[in-house]
């Protein structure tokens, strides 16, 4: 017999929400794309279940229940870039990950800098496999050199402005910036790199850089952006976000800000938590050549201090794509980035967890309710009322990774035989299982 009440019932997992405080077993009953309620087990509880098809439960025992992750930084590459990934095969490769939610960055071809590429890409998602935010660019075209209509970008939908990619290297811009989206409440994603210090970088510019004889990009230049901007953020009363913070000086500058109150926050990448610049030479895996780049241990250690202590707010994939044929050249020729929506969680479970620098509700918050308020999105809690976006998680499931099973349409992933725990069992979205 099925049950009208509900269209989907999950039991016996353990419930987590960062947002309401929230962890214990429980039951989450579903109807019509939201939460419904949710219950703790009880015998009254299991005799409703007796009205449900089994097609209408989903058995959680030994697994986690949490928010659908969001991921706050990636890239679709749809306008121009298809070869790479579509909106529709990088939402197949978010419902993989855990993923329900995801911010698409603008450096696309055309930009998203104004309405009508902001629309395309909202249309190519309405029937995805994740639903899509819209971040438009900060400067028309992304050069730095002219604000984007960001009052019109807002009114269609986007939630936060960035050049990611490229630095906003005039301080006049990007001071204009921090104040226009005060308007609008939005904050501003600043890829933090001052673009004459890191010219021509093509990996940390350290002992092994010179050893390999490859041009560096240093960590000051991250540095010294991030200074600036925190101070005309705190000039301003804007809303700041570093993105993809890599070095120590980066972390200590962004932690001071915060015990200063100004309104900064930040997101890290697994590969700047995991990897060294030392790396590169094991094999010169062009999957390595990463902007920012691959720092040294001791920037490793901080990010990872930083997310211990809450100096970053998030954990994003900085999922970059490029077909293999693009990364089949010398490391210095090859395009920067590395795929990521589909490692990591796994990456989080593996060398944040499991090494008891983070623990679940930590890493949950880190990817559902901190930057759901960053963006100010209706996602990422399991409030009753509130969208059924939920990833069910296999907490010790070991796996490896497996290119043939990439729902990206691209492979460039350093991570290809690694070996990992955790793993997403199914994703729902809006109340629909979207991956199992």
């Amino acid at each position: 017999m099925a049950s009208k009440k509900y269209d989907l019932v999950i039991k016996n997992g353990r419930v987590i929400d960062p947002a309401l405080g929230f962890g214990k077993d429980a039951y989450v009953f579903i109807k019509d794309g939201y939460i419904k309620k949710i219950v703790p087990p009880s015998a009254a509880v299991k005799r409703e279940l007796k009205n449900f098809d089994e097609r209408q439960i989903v058995d959680a025992h030994d697994k986690l229940v949490v928010p659908g992750l969001i991921d706050m930084h990636v890239h679709l590459r749809e306008p121009g870039y298809e070869r790479a990934e579509t909106v529709a095969s990088g939402c197949r490769a978010a419902a993989a990950g855990g993923f329900t939610s995801l911010c698409c960055m603008p450096n696309t071809n055309p930009c998203i800098d104004n309405q009508e590429t902001v629309k395309f890409v909202q249309d190519r998602a309405k029937s995805a496999d994740a639903h899509v935010y819209v971040i438009g660019a900060i400067t028309k075209n992304i050069a730095g050199e002219e604000l984007s209509e960001i009052g019109d970008l807002f009114n269609i939908g986007v939630v936060a402005v960035t050049d990611d990619g490229h630095y906003v290297q005039n301080p006049e811009i990007m001071r204009r910036a921090l104040e226009y989206t005060k308007m609008f409440d939005i904050p501003v994603l600043q890829h933090a790199e001052d673009v004459y210090l890191c010219a021509g970088g093509v990996m940390n510019e350290s002992f092994q850089s010179t050893r390999l004889g490859m041009k560096g990009s240093p960590a000051v230049a991250e540095e010294i952006a991030v200074l600036r901007d925190i101070a005309l953020c705190r000039f301003t009363g804007g809303r700041l976000h570093i993105q993809h913070v890599s070095t120590r000086g980066a972390v200590e500058a962004i932690r001071k800000a915060k015990q200063e109150g100004v309104n900064v926050t930040a997101e890290a990448c697994p590969h700047h938590f995991i990897f060294t610049d030392d790396e590169i030479a094991k094999g010169f895996n062009t999957n390595l050549r990463v902007n920012p780049p691959l720092r040294t241990a001791e920037d490793r250690d901080a990010v990872i201090e930083g997310l211990i202590d809450g100096t970053i707010d998030c954990i994003a994939s900085d999922h970059a794509p490029h077909s293999e044929e693009d990364k089949d050249c010398e490391f210095d020729l090859a395009p920067a980035g590395m795929i990521g929506l589909e490692t990591t969680l796994g990456l989080v479970k593996t060398y944040l967890i499991d090494k008891g620098y983070l623990s679940w509700a930590d890493a949950i918050r880190k990817m559902t309710s901190n930057p759901s308020k960053i963006l100010k999105l209706e996602r990422g809690t399991l409030e009753e009322g509130k969208i059924a976006d939920i990833t069910i998680i296999d907490p010790d499931k070991k796996w490896t990774v497996d290119a043939n099973k990439f729902r990206s349409k691209s492979k460039n992933s350093p991570y290809i035989g690694w070996k990992l725990s955790g793993k997403v069992f199914k994703t729902i979205l809006e109340g629909k299982i979207v991956f199992e």
